[in-house]
């Protein structure tokens, strides 16, 4: 673990959250976008789609079969798309030979909850209704996406369908009610994020019924029971810590099996800085292995 390596990513986030201060939400999704490069698939076969009848990327090496991944990316509801989860995405793929779909959900304000999470169910349902076997796919999130894989997983499991193997989320929100100590305790630490910056984007998602939703709120007061196992990653710089603690232990009291892995002095969506941060790239061979190990025992205990 590199300290200078730590403390370089974290002042350079810092200096460019200065400039989303003033900036529009036009603005922040377009500046969002740059990050969507085009050597973040290289290596791999990338074909635009549609899945539950929305945008989507195909992400795959097509030398390898190894079952299924739904991601949906972050930007707290508001910002990113389908090309800027492809980053992460994509880098499962490399460690995991995983067919991707990168998902581009309706954002907020213009939609609010529970839209996206109808989106990202109907694009779980599309892959089981071409066939797909639920222990061979697995899914996946970051941030909001984080957020989003759970409330996906709560609709689809209420809807009846089968749960996928595992999933994987990067620093999820939690509990959009803001109960969190940290987003108090970590004010000032975490380089990217304030309060205040949960707070606007909690502001434009959350729909009629507000906070005390399932949907709204899975790590407080969500039923999670009959979920599938969970890898959750995050840093412990973040405002954001406290839903992810949250969340791993109300998982944890609905029997559901998960691990919860706070690396220290990284950022939030750390595992987004492989290549920059040796703790990114260890994080994310973890979640390649968890995510293998997972669909392994799916599928074995159907033969």
């Amino acid at each position: 673990m590199s300290k200078a390596q730590r403390d370089a990513v974290n002042a350079a986030i810092r200096e460019a959250a200065k400039s989303l201060v003033a900036a529009t939400i036009d603005e922040r999704r377009a500046l969002f976008e740059t990050r969507a490069r085009p050597d973040d698939t290289r290596g791999l076969t990338v074909v635009e789609t549609t899945l539950g009848g929305r945008p989507a990327l195909e992400i795959a090496d097509e030398t390898r079969d190894a079952g299924m991944l739904l991601y949906l990316h972050g930007g707290g509801y508001v910002v990113g798309s389908h090309r800027t989860g492809a980053r992460l995405a994509a880098e499962l793929v490399r460690r995991t030979g995983l067919r991707a779909w990168s998902l581009d959900y309706r954002l907020a304000p213009e939609h609010r909850i529970p839209a996206a999470a109808q989106d990202s169910v109907a694009a779980y349902r599309e892959l089981l209704e071409r066939g797909a076997d639920p222990a061979r796919i697995v899914i996946a999130g970051d941030s909001a996406g984080g957020h989003l894989t759970v409330g996906t997983l709560l609709l689809a499991r209420d809807a009846g369908l089968p749960m996928p193997a595992a999933a994987v989320v990067f620093s999820p929100m939690s509990d959009l009610a803001m109960t969190g100590a940290s987003l108090t305790t970590k004010e000032g630490i975490d380089p990217l994020f304030t309060r205040a910056d949960i707070e606007f984007f909690a502001a434009q998602q959350l729909g009629e019924d507000g906070a005390d939703t399932p949907i709204a709120s899975p790590g407080r007061v969500g039923d999670l029971r009959g979920l599938p196992p969970f890898l959750i990653q995050t840093g412990s710089y973040e405002v954001l810590l406290s839903d992810s603690v949250l969340l791993a232990g109300r998982l944890a009291e609905a029997d559901v099996d998960v691990t919860l892995e706070v690396v220290g002095g990284v950022p939030h969506v750390f595992p987004d800085l492989f290549g920059q941060l040796d703790e990114a790239d260890a994080a994310l061979d973890r979640a390649a292995a968890f995510l293998a190990a997972r669909l392994d025992a799916a599928v074995g205990q159907l033969l």
